[in-house]
C-alpha cells in the first residue's frame, strides 16, 4: 500500500511539473502542420531545424482577418543541419533563433521536397503581467506634472506704457 501511495504522488509531481514543450518532425510526405494560438495564448518556438532539401522550411503565420500579404507572414527559417564530416562536411552549423507569437493567430509549417523539419515549441497561457502592452489587467494611469498644476494663465495689463507713433 506504502508503494502505491508513493508511486501515485511522485507520478502527480511528474505530471504537474512536467514540462509542456512539444516536438514535432514534419517529412515531405506530410500535410501541412497547423495549430491554432487562441487569443489569450502565445506560442514559444525554441528550435526548428531542417535536415535535406533544397528549399527552406519556414514557420507561416496567420491573424485573423488579416488580408493584407494574402494573409500569412513568414516569421521563422529553418536553421540547416549536416551530419556530414570530413571533406563531404559543407558548412558550419547555424545558428537557431527563437520566436514568440501572440494569439490569436494560425501558426503553419509546409513541408519541404526531400528534407525533414524538426520544430520544438510550447503554448502558454498569457497571465496578463500587467506590464504594457495589454494582457488582460486595467491599465493603471500615469501621472502628469506640469510646473504650474491647477493655475491657468490669463492676460494681465502690461505696467509699462509703450508710445505710439504719432502719423
Amino acid at each position: 500500500m506504502r508503494f502505491f501511495v508513493a508511486a501515485f504522488f511522485l507520478a502527480a509531481a511528474a505530471v504537474a511539473f512536467a514540462n509542456p514543450f512539444k516536438s514535432k518532425i514534419i517529412s515531405s510526405s506530410d500535410s501541412v502542420f497547423e495549430t491554432t494560438v487562441p487569443g489569450d495564448h502565445f506560442m514559444r518556438i525554441t528550435n526548428f531545424t531542417q535536415d535535406g532539401g533544397t528549399d527552406r522550411g519556414v514557420v507561416q503565420v496567420v491573424l485573423p482577418g488579416d488580408a493584407e500579404n494574402g494573409g500569412a507572414t513568414n516569421v521563422l527559417t529553418a536553421a540547416r543541419i549536416d551530419f556530414s564530416t570530413g571533406s563531404n562536411a559543407q558548412n558550419a552549423p547555424e545558428i537557431t533563433n527563437r520566436v514568440t507569437i501572440a494569439g490569436p493567430a494560425i501558426v503553419r509549417i509546409r513541408p519541404v521536397v526531400g528534407a525533414k523539419l524538426f520544430i520544438t515549441f510550447r503554448k502558454e497561457r498569457d497571465e496578463g503581467s500587467g506590464g504594457g502592452g495589454g494582457g488582460g489587467g486595467t491599465p493603471t494611469p500615469l501621472p502628469i506634472f506640469s510646473p504650474t498644476p491647477g493655475v491657468s494663465p490669463t492676460p494681465t495689463a502690461s505696467p509699462f506704457i509703450f508710445p505710439t507713433p504719432f502719423n
